[in-house]
């Protein structure tokens, strides 16, 4: 196969052309779930001998993957023993106005989450920055925008900071052998994150204000009624499908309740009517309130929701289909989910608004709000059945802050002293401070495996196995040789770097960053080396420039987390994100050149 040279690549290297590419089309056109695109197309190279058995394994055997895992046990850790509950009541204070807000947010935020990984960050202070602003009066989105970008750019001042960043590391300790310092990207991270807390500070009345969703599930007695079944009704002995009063026009039965208290959720359809149910509806009031005249039924003395007395055996709660989710595209009414969870929907909310209409028959999309009414389950339990699906952010999780507290935050700080002072490796110091905090009982084995975004870790191991075959192949080589090719015999290092990072960015607005930087690497490392340039600042801006996707929700992990709590619309994101993105990719190319000379 190697034979076939066209336009001088090997047949193998069009192939991985054509496979890379096809996971940007993927994502960019259709609903199929990021891990499942990168794993399928890792497959075609594998099938094709591409890359090897033991290349494969060693994607998901490499720095970043190891490095994620393990951290994953330290934040399991921080989130048990509390240290993550007490930063989150500590550190941001309570503003007084909305500017006032987005400093005290922005800047504590961009620490931790060097600190912390900005995912994790996000997703803890979602609910926090929701309190924030029902307490100032505004709209949660004014807030959730600058928590994702002020998390992203934090993120960008360590290796730890964003799964981007480990990539790249991991990557280049790979091609030189040398690996590079936790704190490698500080200083032009740490200009950027500057740079952009002032542009969202100038830019704030960009910031789209959209309704929050949980505006729309506030009164559920607004939405549920109860309808008691008379003994002589006729649909007794009756399955609720043959009666009617399963699936009615503009709503859905989520329960019955028994004159013996038994509760009958979700409702099989060969469920029997007895006289004397209490039937419990989810819809349109004034569509149901009708089946009182039509199917002979009488109203009950009470609602058996409310807000602030649900019963205490089931409770509702929301949660946010997010990009990926398996449920996109389906209705609540044929996927099975109801049936596999135990739960119920009971209200649908898109942008802020709550959608009229039969819920169970809404095709649902990224970003919809659902009101569930769960079993009598713990919460993580909860989310652990739903994990593909929905996420949750309204956990009640309260830890004990105790001696394992500080047990747990020495671990975690005695592991970045012992790599910044280069005593051990990034990779061992993270599998040494998840190893210690399991066996000071910091957190628990069974529980660990809830905390593992086993996704991520995929697609990570997926992306070093693609840059592996762009070097093996010989299309990095060839690519940056044909880059310096347009430029003569003398090629500007600063444009052609400016150049793939602009292209970088562009990608990763469309595939997300880690999947741009897997691409983007190993051509950004052989065009330094072909002009006899120092990798590093290839290396350096590359990292910051396939981070800074501010234009797209599905360009960040962070973006996408706040996509459904902030009730927004796909472009809401390009308002200020645009103009952040260019402002801050001529910040990133200006800083690291200053930092990080191009020639030794």
């Amino acid at each position: 196969m190697e034979q076939i040279i066209i336009f001088g690549l090997g047949l193998n290297a069009w192939i991985t052309i054509l496979t890379v590419m096809s996971i940007f089309v993927i994502m960019a056109r259709t609903r199929i779930p990021a891990v499942v695109a990168f794993l399928g197309a890792m497959t075609v190279l594998l099938i094709f001998g591409i890359v090897s058995e033991a290349e494969g394994m060693a994607g998901f055997g490499s720095e970043p993957v190891v490095v994620h895992a393990a951290f994953f046990v330290v934040m399991a850790g921080l989130m048990q023993t509390g240290v993550l509950y007490w930063l989150t009541k500590h550190v941001l204070g309570s503003p007084k106005n909305y500017r006032q807000a987005l400093l005290k947010l922005m800047i504590p935020i961009a620490g931790l989450s060097a600190l912390l990984n900005a995912v994790n960050v996000v997703a803890l202070f979602i609910d926090v920055v929701k309190i924030w602003a029902r307490k100032l009066g505004t709209a949660p989105s004014r807030l959730l925008i600058p928590l994702s970008y002020a998390a992203t750019l934090g993120g960008t001042c360590t290796l730890i900071g964003n799964s981007s960043n480990l990539v790249i590391s991991g990557l280049y300790a790979e091609q030189t052998g040398e690996s590079m310092n936790l704190f490698a990207p500080l200083v032009p991270g740490l200009f950027c994150t500057v740079v952009g807390i002032g542009m969202v500070m100038l830019l704030r009345k960009m910031i789209p204000a959209r309704p929050s969703p949980e505006t729309s599930f506030e009164s559920t007695s607004d939405y549920t009624v109860e309808l008691l079944v008379p003994t002589d009704n006729p649909a007794v002995g009756m399955t609720a499908d043959e009666a009617g009063l399963r699936n009615v026009r503009g709503g859905s039965l989520i329960e019955i309740v028994r004159f013996d208290k038994e509760i009958i959720t979700p409702v099989p359809q060969d469920e029997f009517i007895l006289g004397g149910d209490r039937l419990i509806y989810a819809g349109q009031i004034n569509e149901m309130l009708e089946l009182k005249r039509t199917h002979g039924l009488v109203a009950a003395d009470h609602h058996v929701y409310n807000i602030s007395e649900i019963d205490t055996d089931r409770k509702l709660r929301t949660a946010y289909v997010g990009f990926g989710s398996d449920l996109i595209g389906t209705h609540m009414s044929d996927n099975g989910f109801e049936h596999r969870t135990d739960m119920v929907l009971v209200a649908v909310a898109r942008q802020g608004r709550r959608i009229d209409g039969q819920p169970r028959e809404v095709a649902l999309e990224a970003g919809d709000t659902l009101l569930l009414e769960c079993p009598p389950k713990d919460d993580r339990e909860i989310e652990s059945l739903t994990k593909d699906s929905l996420t949750f952010f309204d956990s009640h999780f309260v830890p004990q802050l105790g001696p394992k507290t500080i047990v747990a935050t020495v671990i975690l700080l005695a592991m970045f002293v012992l790599s910044v002072t280069h005593v051990m490796p990034l990779m061992a110091t993270t599998m040494l401070a998840a190893g210690a905090m399991l066996l000071m009982k910091c957190c628990r084995m069974t529980k660990v495996t809830k905390y593992i975004e086993w996704d991520l870790l995929l697609i990570l191991g997926s992306t070093v196995v693609f840059s592996t075959a762009i070097t093996k192949t010989g299309v990095a080589e060839t690519v940056a040789n044909g880059v310096l090719n347009m430029w003569g015999d003398s090629p500007n290092p600063y444009v052609i770097m400016a150049l793939l990072c602009i292209l970088a960015s562009v990608f990763s607005e469309i595939i997300s960053d880690v999947g741009a930087c897997g691409v983007f690497f190993p051509i950004a490392y052989h065009v330094a080396v072909a002009m006899g340039c120092n990798p590093m600042p290839f290396v350096i801006s590359l990292m910051l420039a396939v981070t800074i996707s501010f234009a797209s929700p599905i360009g960040s992990s962070t973006h996408m987390l706040i996509y459904g709590p902030g009730g927004f619309k796909f472009t809401d994101f390009m308002k200020i994100g645009m103009l952040m993105h260019v402002v801050l990719l001529a910040a990133d190319l200006l800083i690291v050149n200053f930092v990080y000379p191009l020639y030794n």
